[in-house]
């Protein structure tokens, strides 16, 4: 049984069986701060049920993660006695086709020890032969959730930026575990790509099927493969509508929208590549919205 040892000698990384695989690639995904609208999490989690993916590997969460923070949940079985539910990162792998495997890691952004956290990721990537990584992710963005869902596709790998038509990062600033990630995958040699959606900041806390559509759209038309969406498409449309019924409450609202749609279809967009806003900005772009609203009226 292989382990990935971290500090004082803990065994983090468990392996249940060692899948045999072919020519495999990695999806990775994380709740956390690069999760907006759980796009990406939710895209990840959609993939293993329709690949059928089976569990094969876990990363124990006693390490990495700070229980006062994000603190264990309990759950009740169904005879009703306890259990402690703890933060998971577990790996899965499917079989796409006789050429091609793929492993699908999902979890929680780790608080604690992120470079031998990414080492147990790495070491799981190595082992099988991982060819290439793909990370997942989404973050809040000023566009109107009546268009369609921008997802970038980066690398800083030229060859594979080439082959896949991607585009290369101009990003500099804070990053989440996807980003320490994609260096750590680079130093073993191992090509990594990033996948982002952008979810409108208005609806920041509601779950956006319609962006999780757009990230398993993304990934299955990168892998060359495809998986029913009828179901997050049913889901994409309630969504967009019962946003329609909310802004509809809310005359300032409704025109910071259109002012929203107008910049897209114009061909405006912000590039999440050169700049990511924080949450400030865009509240603070939202209410400069509104004053000059109030100086028409």
């Amino acid at each position: 049984m292989i382990r990935c040892t971290t500090v004082e000698g803990v065994e983090a990384l468990h392996w249940h069986n060692r899948p045999k695989l072919e020519n495999p690639l990695m999806l990775a995904a994380f709740e956390g701060w690069t999760d907006a609208g759980r796009a990406a999490s939710g895209a990840a989690n959609y993939l293993i049920t329709r690949w059928n993916a089976e569990l094969f590997a876990e990363i124990d969460a006693e390490e990495f993660y700070d229980f006062t923070a994000l603190r264990p949940q309990v759950r009740l079985r169904g005879d009703r006695t306890r259990e402690i539910v703890w933060p998971e990162n577990r790996f899965f792998a499917a079989s796409l086709s006789d050429t091609r495997d793929v492993v699908v890691l999902v979890g929680v952004e780790p608080h604690l020890r992120w470079r031998a956290f990414c080492d147990c990721v790495t070491t799981v990537a190595r082992e099988l032969a991982v060819t290439t990584v793909f990370t997942l992710g989404a973050m809040l963005a000023d566009v109107p959730h009546t268009r369609p869902v921008p997802v970038r596709a980066s690398t800083a790998d030229s060859q594979l930026a080439q082959r896949l038509g991607l585009e290369l990062p101009r990003y500099q600033g804070p990053t989440g575990i996807v980003g320490v990630l994609q260096e750590a995958f680079s130093k073993v040699n191992i090509s990594v790509a990033s996948l982002m959606a952008q979810v409108p900041h208005y609806v920041a806390a509601t779950p956006s099927p319609k962006a999780t559509l757009a990230v398993v759209e993304r990934v299955t038309k990168l892998l060359a493969t495809s998986v029913p969406t009828e179901e997050l498409e049913r889901a994409a449309i309630a969504y967009e509508r019962q946003v329609d019924e909310v802004v509809s409450t809310d005359e300032d609202m409704v025109r910071y929208v259109h002012e929203l749609e107008s910049r897209t279809d114009a061909g405006e967009r912000l590039d999440l590549l050169s700049e990511i806003p924080s949450g400030e900005a865009l509240a603070a772009e939202l209410e400069k919205f509104l004053r000059e609203q109030d100086g028409l009226n």
